[in-house]
């Protein structure tokens, strides 16, 4: 089979759908008990409480929910904004990862009032002030502290599909240095490049919560096919045997809380719906 045959067959494939929206229930968490609650002054009509997940795994024997008030009337818009003022004003112990605060890092990533999402894009007022928020690390994963997740057997699992550019290096380019590509090729990489690894989708799985170790999960398999419809690789083929395994991309039975929570409003679970198409249509062709 001739690899411009193969190519052909994944530039067939359409570009991702727009998500569909799915309700999926919110994650059951322990009735942590609770430390007394931290509060600065406020006007009572401003004062909002944010229960939150904290575990040293050094010095504590078991996690607890921790109350805090900031008045929001002091504070920006988002739950990261709170997080900031509750860490500077109130509790420097208090640990959680943030850099960008713009929605493109992924690194506030975690689970508030049940939902995964990016605490930078999370805004406080989704919920009534005289209600608690209520913030935990993402689900399953283990906690190093507090509400940051040791993301190390994610990376490793994005590690293992190669997540770089393929090329073959024996076609010269235009001017040495870049791989070119049509306009019409570049809008397959429409709602898979866009992805910042902040695996809210990928702990929102209940496949990869129970199966965390073998199966690669929403998140990865996106960035997966990510290359696959990559016109500039030639590692199509290649790709898709290393996916091609029980466990590695079938243990995903479609209940779509990847792509009713992705914070980038992505689609996963299309994405890994077209890995398994392009799978069948490798197997006609090598027939």
């Amino acid at each position: 089979m001739s690899l411009r045959r193969l190519s052909a067959s994944w530039r067939a494939l359409a570009p991702l759908a727009a998500p569909l929206p799915r309700a999926r229930p919110a994650p059951a968490f322990p009735p942590f008990p609770l430390r007394a609650s931290t509060s600065a002054a406020a006007a009572p009509a401003t004062l909002k409480s944010f229960l939150i997940y904290r575990y040293n795994p050094d010095t504590d024997s078991a996690p607890t929910m921790q109350s805090y008030e900031i008045d929001t009337a002091t504070c920006g818009p988002m739950v990261l904004d709170a997080l900031i003022k509750i860490k500077d004003e109130l509790d420097p112990t208090l640990t959680f990862r943030r850099s960008c605060r713009e929605g493109i890092c992924g690194s506030c990533a975690m689970n508030i009032d049940g939902g995964n999402t990016l605490a930078c894009l999370k805004p406080i007022d989704d919920a009534p002030v005289s209600e608690a928020t209520a913030i935990y690390p993402l689900p399953h994963m283990p906690v190093i502290k507090d509400l940051v997740p040791d993301m190390s057997n994610f990376y490793a699992q994005y590690r293992s599909i190669k997540p770089w550019l393929q090329a073959d290096a024996s076609v010269p380019t235009a001017d040495g240095a870049e791989y070119l590509q049509s306009k019409e090729d570049r809008l397959h990489l429409d709602g898979l490049y866009e992805c910042v690894l902040c695996a809210c989708c990928s702990t929102s799985c209940p496949s990869y919560w129970w199966n965390h170790d073998t199966y690669l999960g929403p998140a990865v398999l996106l960035q997966a096919f990510r290359w696959i419809v990559d016109s500039r690789d030639v590692k199509t083929k290649e790709r898709l045997e290393f996916l091609d395994d029980k466990m590695k991309l079938y243990r995903c039975h479609n209940i779509g809380n990847c792509t009713a929570t992705c914070p980038k409003h992505l689609d996963p679970n299309a994405a890994i719906d077209k890995i398994r198409n392009a799978i069948s249509n490798e197997k006609v062709l090598a027939a």
